[in-house]
């Protein structure tokens, strides 16, 4: 069996703590480790193979974590734009035997109960060894509005209708009649079944999936989908798509100790708590302040007689919101979105080649420090609108500056003009640090001409 993991969301209701280039799934919430690692864990044991499906960013942050955990030889495809889950999961189909066995999970949420799980797993195997696609039903908690809901045939797996996600009443006549079930994303079916379905239910998408993968790059472990034929897949959910139209979908109650981690309110409930309620957190610092969700990692957050708050500081961003409100931080990010890259990247972004971290941005100048990892390079690149200035703080680094190239040791330096072609290499042992200025009138992170890169990203 192999298990297809979905990577491509964004989880802008965590933002600031969630970006586009740190989604949730691998910001390392739980004991030091992402949802992602977490979901590779608990699935290793009863899969033969992974499939990640994600984008080209998302690829190297998820190389990176599973060597943290020893989980390297996995099957990838990259998309280079987010069609929805129908094209994702029927790409990645493509790439397996007809008669695979495909467990489809997201790669952001948390199950607690993993002894359950493997139960319900080993039921909904059954169900599709007998050419059914199986749904995961969430036995519900509470009544609960942000999820869709499967109503399932009384005593048995069959379903009588997916619904949307209901208002507060209906939610709770929902849980009440208890043969409803939140809709978790998850799925089991035979490859050659679902394909089979989704041409029958809708064939736009199976036939421009189909273009889309035989016009596949292929580079070691990655299937690689081109933007000019993904960009032709309609964007459906496989609920819309076929979940909700065919005649063989079964759903698995499944009580599990599930959370799709999805706002602050449900990272709230699933993170440690102090006597008074508040997240444990050592840069908090409380008087008389209960029950209140607070995340910083680098600053100090003191609070005084306040209560049910949601206070977020990332260096970059303050978020601070009433418990009930987080499903608003979507609008905080559209608003964001208009004028800043804070929706995007956070104050350290992690690359192919290493990370860096942005010390001071203003107009004029920005200076990072940069961590290249040994035998890492970054690309061989210019910018049309800044000079930059290098100044190695440790290891050796290999600098490509115009024709000449040179070695820099601890405390030495290069300039760079603008326009002029450069690369910076480790093939030492260690990590090479250095800070970076850059100045000029514009410092953004688009300003670069990749010539040459390992990672592919000129393509």
């Amino acid at each position: 069996m192999t298990n297809i993991i979905l990577c491509g969301g964004n989880g802008t209701r965590l933002w600031p703590i969630s970006r586009t280039l740190m989604p949730k799934q691998f910001v390392r919430l739980f004991e030091n480790k992402s949802l992602f690692q977490r979901t590779i864990e608990r699935n290793t044991v009863i899969c033969d193979n992974n499939l990640i499906v994600s984008n080209i960013e998302q690829y190297f942050l998820a190389l990176d974590q599973l060597e943290e955990i020893g989980q390297v030889n996995n099957r990838y495809l990259l998309e280079p734009i987010g069609r929805n889950t129908a094209s994702a999961i029927g790409l990645a189909c493509m790439s397996l035997d007809k008669d695979e066995l495909v467990l489809v999970t997201p790669s952001d949420h948390l199950i607690k109960d993993e002894d359950e799980y493997k139960k319900v797993v080993d039921i909904a195997k059954i169900l599709a060894n007998k050419n059914n696609l199986v749904t995961f039903g969430i036995t519900p908690q509470f009544a609960e509005i942000g999820f869709g809901y499967i109503e399932s045939v009384k005593d048995s797996y069959d379903i009588e209708v997916f619904h949307e996600k209901p208002n507060k009443k209906t939610a709770q006549a929902y849980v009440d009649a208890g043969n409803y079930y939140w809709n978790s994303g998850m799925f089991m079916f035979k490859v050659g079944v679902f394909l089979e379905e989704l041409q029958k239910y809708s064939p736009k998408i199976f036939e421009a999936s189909k273009i889309a993968f035989d016009n596949r790059k292929t580079n070691d472990s990655a299937i690689r989908i081109e933007h000019k034929y993904m960009q032709e897949i309609p964007a459906e959910s496989i609920d819309f798509a076929v979940m909700e139209k065919s005649k063989k979908v079964k759903v698995v109650p499944s009580n599990i100790g599930w959370s799709d981690v999805g706002s602050f309110d449900a990272l709230y409930k699933e993170l440690p708590q102090d006597e008074n309620g508040n997240t444990k957190n050592d840069k908090h610092i409380s008087i008389d302040s209960k029950n209140n969700f607070i995340y910083s990692k680098d600053k100090y957050i003191a609070t005084i007689d306040v209560d049910n708050l949601v206070i977020v500081d990332t260096g970059d961003a303050l978020l601070v919101s009433k418990k009930g409100s987080s499903q608003k931080v979507k609008e905080v990010v559209s608003e964001i979105q208009k004028n800043t890259e804070l929706h995007n990247i956070h104050l350290t972004c992690y690359r192919p080649w290493g990370k860096y971290t942005v010390l001071e941005d203003t107009f004029g100048y920005k200076i990072k420090r940069i961590v290249v990892k040994p035998g890492k390079r970054l690309s061989l690149q210019k910018h049309y609108h800044r000079n930059e200035h290098w100044i190695v703080i440790s290891g050796t680094a290999t600098v490509i500056v115009g024709n000449e190239t040179k070695l820099l040791r601890s405390n030495e330096s290069t300039f760079i003009k603008m326009g002029e072609v450069h690369r910076l290499s480790n093939e030492g042992k260690i990590p090479v640090i250095l800070i970076e200025a850059q100045v000029g009138e514009y410092t953004g992170e688009d300003d670069i001409i990749r010539i040459d890169d390992d990672f592919k990203r000129d393509e």
